[in-house]
């Protein structure tokens, strides 16, 4: 289907306004002779006649009255895609699924919504919490539109912005390692380590930090998620390598104890994560530089 040209439109609207084919064509700037052409050719894409002529008046056929709202709202809309082109109607407004772990989101991304949204007021955020793995089939499959993680992403179809630095400490409940305290690697027989699930992801940024030493754990016993692991290690159930950040209010109360400070745990970034080839990347892109500004909690 030919669509009416813009130009064609304008001349249609005016002579419908004016009902006087000389008056509109000033309104244009085009010759009468050249207005009757383009409504001749909007007439003959119609099919049907847009006006009713004679030597003393012009009247909208009922064609034309039925065409003159629609054509006014196209050409509004030409001059809107216009201004927005132009950067004049500012930032369209568009909504956002955000995906993270639930602690993070509670701890971080929550907190900090309301300066997101004074800062960038033309996005509405919408939030899913899952794991890690999860996050980024959502996003590989646009379910969700990014997520925030320090997940591994080897998909060439997954983008990234680095945003804050992930340091990991080593520890234990202050009361339980007052007991069975943690000062050689043999003193982890006493103990059981509680991770994730039995890949060990977070018992290997110390494991395969410069210097480590094995830790013979007496057991190993998984709760899937850091919080549950944390509130774990609260309750006297074993030791766990966490993010500083999580566990950064139980050190400084006494909660908690940094275990072996000696070794420095590796460390990782968190990330946004977004669709390589997704049109709105420069969004999320905005949107990593903003959450930067955010102090990790």
């Amino acid at each position: 289907m030919v669509l009416p040209a813009p130009d064609s439109l304008r001349c249609f609207v005016a002579a419908a306004r004016l009902l006087n084919f000389r008056a509109a064509a000033k309104v244009v700037g085009l010759t009468p002779a050249a207005l009757g052409q383009r409504i001749a050719q909007l007439e003959d894409q119609l099919g049907r006649p847009l006006f009713h002529r004679s030597s003393r008046r012009v009247a909208l056929a009922d064609a034309g009255l039925a065409f003159l709202p629609a054509a006014e709202r196209a050409l509004e809309g030409l001059a809107e895609a216009l201004r927005a082109g132009r950067g004049d109607a500012g930032p369209a407004p568009m909504d956002i699924f955000l995906g993270t772990r639930h602690e993070l989101g509670m701890s971080w991304i929550v907190p900090m919504l309301p300066r997101i949204a004074r800062a960038l007021p033309h996005l509405t955020f919408n939030l899913y919490f899952g794991s890690g793995t999860d996050l980024l089939l959502r996003v590989r499959s646009q379910e969700i539109h990014c997520a925030v993680g320090s997940m591994r992403a080897a998909d060439p179809k997954i983008a990234s912005a680095r945003l804050h630095r992930e340091d990991y400490v080593l520890v234990g409940q202050a009361a339980l390692v007052g007991q069975r305290p943690l000062r050689r690697p043999e003193d982890a027989a006493a103990h059981a380590l509680i991770d994730e699930n039995p890949q060990l992801p977070l018992y290997a940024y110390w494991r395969d930090a410069p210097a480590a030493p094995v830790l013979p754990f007496g057991r190993v016993v998984y709760r899937g998620t850091i919080a549950a692991i944390r509130h774990a290690v609260l309750a006297h159930e074993g030791l766990a390598v966490l993010p500083r950040y999580l566990v950064a209010a139980d050190l400084a109360a006494g909660r908690l104890e940094e275990l072996l400070p000696r070794v420095v745990p590796l460390h990782d970034h968190f990330r946004l994560f977004f669709r390589a080839d997704d049109p709105k990347r420069s969004v999320y892109e905005t949107l990593a530089e903003q959450m930067m500004k955010m102090p990790l909690r």
